[in-house]
């Protein structure tokens, strides 16, 4: 598989996490859904920043899907405990990509992901407030719930956007895991 068309991330399963492990707890494993949408390979680089920061061994009970939003569907989300959304932003709103992503899946989805924690990166031409609004307005409507700032990276992609991707996957994957969210 080329990289975001499908393709799963597997970590090592211990079924136990380091502070659990101290006192001999089990934790289920968590399920993270990374979706975005790129044609520049901007976002996309963004997505496998925040996937990659998620399969950190910090998280180790966290099975993570990155997928292409095109790819994505109802099957997936209603898999997720968590949910990270990318996209670039494309004349002031989300990619078109991500929009048909949220419009399949809202009514098969409607009324059984409410609270699901989310979080957003947008790869930007402009400020990105636009796409974030889109996104956070269609959000609304799923109940979802944002838990995490969302990275705006303006212009270039630069090492900065992407330590703040892996650092956005890291602690959502740990927040997660340990049922912060």
């Amino acid at each position: 598989n080329r990289p975001g068309r499908g393709r799963r991330q597997r970590k090592r399963r211990t079924g136990v996490c380091a502070g659990a492990r101290r006192r001999g707890e089990r934790l289920a494993v968590k399920h993270l859904l990374i979706v975005y949408h790129s044609q520049s390979g901007r976002t996309r680089a963004m997505a496998e920043a925040v996937a990659h920061g998620a399969s950190d061994a910090e998280a180790e009970d966290v099975e993570i899907r990155l997928k292409n939003a095109f790819a994505a569907g109802v099957e997936d989300l209603l898999w997720a405990d968590g949910l990270v959304l990318g996209t670039p932003e494309n004349f002031g709103y989300m990619s078109g990509g991500m929009k048909d992503f949220l419009d399949r899946t809202f009514y098969p989805c409607e009324g059984k992901l409410e609270g699901t924690p989310y979080a957003v990166f947008i790869s930007a031409g402009n400020d990105g407030t636009g796409a974030l609004a889109s996104i956070r307005r269609i959000a609304n409507g799923y109940a979802f719930r944002e838990v995490q700032e969302p990275i705006i990276a303006k212009g270039e992609l630069g090492d900065d956007s992407i330590a703040r991707c892996k650092e956005l996957g890291l602690a959502f994957a740990s927040a997660l895991e340990m049922g912060v969210f």
